[in-house]
């Protein structure tokens, strides 16, 4: 069998496809950041927690309005270009309202970790997750696509599916090369595919993915310190109710916007550190049954005329041994 190859078969967006799928983000973040303003501006007096409900079904509205607008006007934007800009203008709120209520190793500590964020983002944007060839030809040779194919069909617990071959470290499934259907490509390690980044992750950004999990967990975390820190220093000052402002609706706004994401991010981050203990990935969790090498089937005992497929984890070596390999060691 030819050898494994990465290979990025991706094929880059014309220039003014990019343009307006951007344009189109940008908007979408403006619009979607000035409706969240609105939620401190007529619910000052409700208590953070009601604040924060409110901004998060402000935020499911608009984004569900904003996908029917752009179904009707037949455009579309980028899902990585919206995630750019709402960090752009956190960061532009950070520096036209917040730096200056804010002490000078907070505004060093918050700068540093939304530079850092930025760049981890543009790197995995353009990363390789592990796309294969195989030899030096551009497509995948064709019984090793049947091979994968053959394999992510999900079975019948019939008697015909009751005994299949394991993978070995040489074959294609040994290999836990994957099909991505929004990439259409066959991935090594695949997790899932990120719609966040534009890109899949991979073998080979899997760690920059958890960096990048952790790198907006710490630059969310601060921004809600720096922004409660200008809102204390801001009502001992002025003497005045904060959200009268349009200063003190973006700090709050984008403080409760800064929360929300803190939430299901760090409920993302523990689902993904479990994986990596445990040596699974998502697409396998979720989608195992297709995956022989995860089905372990109980044959049926005498009179009854049927087959319980059960989960195993045929790569789980020990969480020490599991975080080790995720992290090549």
């Amino acid at each position: 069998m030819a050898q494994i190859k990465s290979h990025d078969q991706r094929k880059p967006l014309e220039w003014w496809k990019l343009i307006g799928r951007c344009t189109v983000s940008c908007i979408s973040v403006l619009l979607s950041q000035f409706a969240l303003s609105l939620v401190p501006r007529f619910f000052s007096a409700s208590p953070l927690i009601i604040q924060l409900i409110l901004s998060a079904l402000v935020l499911l509205v608009v984004v569900g309005l904003g996908r029917c607008s752009k179904r009707l006007l037949g455009v579309s934007g980028s899902a990585s270009a919206f995630v750019f800009f709402n960090i752009l203008f956190i960061w532009a709120v950070y520096l036209a309202v917040l730096r200056p209520a804010v002490l000078c190793l907070m505004d060093i500590a918050f700068n540093g970790a939304i530079t850092m964020l930025i760049i981890g983002l543009c790197s995995i944007i353009s990363s390789n997750p592990g796309l294969v060839t195989y030899g030096s030809s551009d497509e995948l040779v064709e019984s090793s696509v049947a091979e994968v194919e053959a394999h992510n069909r999900i079975l019948e617990p019939s008697a015909s599916v009751l005994c299949h071959e394991y993978p070995t470290e040489g074959s294609v499934l040994g290999r836990r090369v994957r099909y991505c259907r929004i990439c259409k490509g066959y991935i090594k390690g695949f997790d899932h595919h990120c719609p966040a980044f534009g890109n899949c992750i991979g073998q080979n950004n899997h760690v920059l993915f958890m960096v990048l999990l952790v790198g907006f967990l710490s630059t969310e975390a601060s921004y809600v310190a720096c922004s409660s820190q200008f809102a204390a220093k801001s009502q001992i000052v002025d003497k005045t109710r904060l959200e009268t402002s349009l200063s003190g609706n973006l700090a709050i706004s984008t403080m409760l916007f800064s929360i929300f994401q803190l939430l299901w991010q760090a409920v993302f981050m523990t689902w993904h550190i479990y994986c990596i203990c445990f040596n699974i990935r998502t697409d396998e969790w979720i989608n195992w049954k297709k995956y022989p090498e995860f089905q372990d089937v109980v044959h049926s005992q005498q009179g009854q005329s049927f087959n319980e497929m059960r989960f195993k984890n045929p790569y789980d070596k020990g969480i020490l041994q599991n975080v080790k390999e995720f992290l090549g060691f």
